[in-house]
């Protein structure tokens, strides 16, 4: 398809999180909606919204009806495309749609995008084959829920995932190889080293001398957050001093303060507040096992910290073993626990990783990967239709 390029281009956002949370989808996709108007595209965001949005959002948002999650209310699902909102698409007359989450909503996009003849692309955000492992009551589904997403990612012209570990594991079990990379950005401004703040510890009543271990996620089951505490209480054991640092939120929080009733809990930080967390601690960790990405990951890391994550897709294509931090087996604590050892045993070990990590954080500009989507729309609408393998 070649639009009419005496217009701008048009892009149709359609994401089950925009507004209402502020989880790696919803900020990824407003910052690259950001980044395209800011480029002169006109771009329409279909998604389900809140009462009361958690943040303000980008563009030009058209809600559709929608339902809390039964076990996860703090996420919504959208209950399909209204013929209203399907017009609304027609009347665009988009160049492309983009899909953020392969639900029902991004399922009926992608049929109304062949009816109306115009290519869909897709972003892969969030592992939820791995998720359902954490769920007892859904783990069976998971084999469905694998074919259900090799068959929708098959559909789009292409899929764009955010490191090469991914689309290495998507390749090997069996998905078509429609994929390029777009890795995901950090502030390096906001996430800095010199927000280390010795105000901010004494607020949290830790002492200038005490390393701090740090983690940043929302307390849910499948970030690893037994392996979080299993680790913690190895380190105890070990007779290993440090202060652990809990930084997000999540149904799982009460559960984990009972697991560990000496760590700090802040709560949900945003901003200058959460880049001070960051650059006030010393090591993070990082036990997840169900990242495509791992966006605190590269936030730790432009923040000069050590990262000690697992050995999974998203932390493998970011820490350096060794260099920049440590990676350790899914589910080991001793593992986690013997790496942040070493890194509180030696502080010059810790400083040089820590260096390492900052440097290597400064090649994931945002406007450099928001510019690279810009560059696969460009190509695809005004090349053959063809199977386009990863990039490196």
């Amino acid at each position: 398809m070649n639009p009419d390029r005496t217009r701008p281009l048009r892009v149709i956002v359609v994401t089950s999180s925009y507004n209402y949370i502020k989880d790696g989808v919803a900020l990824t996709m407003n910052r690259l909606v950001e980044y395209l108007e800011r480029q002169g595209v006109e771009v329409l965001v279909i998604a389900p919204v809140a009462d009361v949005p958690a943040f303000a959002h980008s563009g030009t948002v058209i809600p559709v009806p929608s339902v809390a999650l039964p076990v996860r209310p703090e996420y919504r699902l959208a209950l399909g495309l209204p013929l209203d909102v399907q017009q609304k698409m027609a009347a665009f007359k988009p160049d492309i749609v983009h899909v953020a989450v392969p639900d029902i909503l991004g399922y009926r996009a992608l049929q109304v995008a062949r009816r109306l003849k115009v290519p869909v692309v897709a972003s892969y955000h969030t592992r939820y084959e791995t998720y359902l492992r954490h769920y007892w009551y859904v783990s069976g589904l998971a084999p469905v829920v694998a074919w259900h997403l090799r068959r929708f990612y098959a559909a789009c012209r292409e899929v764009y995932v955010p490191t090469a570990s991914m689309a290495d594991t998507l390749l090997a079990s069996g998905h078509r190889n429609n994929i390029r990379l777009w890795p995901r950005g950090v502030d390096a401004a906001r996430f800095h080293p010199d927000k280390r703040s010795a105000q901010w510890r004494a607020k949290y009543g830790i002492g200038p001398d005490e390393m701090v271990v740090l983690q940043v996620s929302r307390l849910v089951r499948e970030k690893r957050i037994d392996t979080l505490a299993d680790t913690m209480r190895a380190l105890r054991n070990r007779g290993i001093a440090h202060k652990c640092l809990i930084v997000g939120d999540g149904p799982d929080r009460l559960a984990l303060e009972k697991s560990l009733p000496d760590a700090m809990f802040t709560g949900f930080l945003d901003g200058d507040e959460l880049g001070r967390a960051y650059a006030s601690s010393d090591v993070f960790v990082f036990p997840s096992d169900t990242e495509s990405f791992g966006n605190v990951t590269l936030e730790a890391m432009a923040s000069g910290l050590p990262c000690v994550c697992a050995d999974a897709t998203g932390s493998r294509s970011l820490v350096v073993d060794g260099e920049t931090g440590f990676l350790a087996d899914v589910g080991r604590a001793d593992e986690f626990a013997s790496h942040i050892a070493r890194l509180a045993t030696e502080p010059e070990l810790r400083r040089r990783m820590g260096a390492a990590a900052r440097a290597r954080s400064l090649g994931f500009a945002w406007d450099e990967t928001m510019a690279r989507v810009l560059g696969y729309y460009r190509s695809l609408l005004s090349g053959p239709d063809q199977t386009l393998r990863a990039a490196a």
